[in-house]
């Protein structure tokens, strides 16, 4: 009898055991499953973050022939916009170009000196007003105080009446093109008398 329930005990203590050791068992594969999952999400957010990276890649490559083509139409532009400066100007003095020469082709014809006068002067207008329309215009110098910034004096001359440092005479106009001086008129410039004392000792 007593080995019969030792036995039994036994049997019963076994029974009691059984869940634990498949706890046990389930414990120890929880690490393992945790670091599976781990690994998964690291490599499919590595995936997601290389999908990423060529996306980038590709934009700025994009971004990069972009502005390289952009650079490339504005240097053309800058080039062509100062190869061709001059063509409006070019345009506008072509109707006076073609006036002179009808003008010249009236002289043979016709040989009227009045008429060519009159044909000249309306193309010499014609010239002023497109000058002056591109910001081109004459420096009014005679009778005017001398200017070192619009004149050139080429000679000085003593004038009775004329306060010295006064422009008497233009010999070649200069010309402003808007705010800059492009040519300095060429003057004669009067200049301060010479006293009675310098009169009489240069007679003597």
């Amino acid at each position: 009898m007593d080995e019969i329930k030792e036995q039994n005990n036994n049997v019963g203590n076994e029974e009691v055991k059984e869940p634990e050791t498949i706890q046990q068992q389930d414990q120890a594969q929880e690490p393992e499953k945790i670091e599976e999952n781990e690994n998964q999400l690291l490599k499919e957010k590595i995936l997601e973050l290389e999908k990423q990276n060529a996306e980038l890649k590709d934009t700025l490559l994009r971004k990069v022939a972009e502005f390289e083509n952009y650079k490339r139409r504005n240097e053309n532009e800058q080039i062509n916009l100062i190869k061709y400066a001059a063509e409006p100007f070019i345009k506008s003095i072509l109707t006076v170009y073609d006036d002179l020469e009808r003008s010249l082709n009236h002289i043979d014809d016709q040989n009227n000196f009045e008429q060519t006068k009159k044909g000249l002067q309306l193309v010499f207008e014609n010239f002023n007003k497109i000058l002056e329309s591109h910001g081109v215009k004459k420096i009014e110098a005679k009778g005017q105080p001398f200017d070192v910034h619009l004149h050139e004096a080429l000679m000085q001359q003593p004038i009775e009446g004329v306060d010295p440092h006064t422009v008497l005479e233009v010999i070649e106009p200069g010309y402003l093109f808007k705010d800059k001086v492009i040519r300095h008129a060429k003057v004669i410039v009067s200049s301060e008398l010479a006293s009675q004392d310098e009169n009489h000792q240069s007679q003597e």
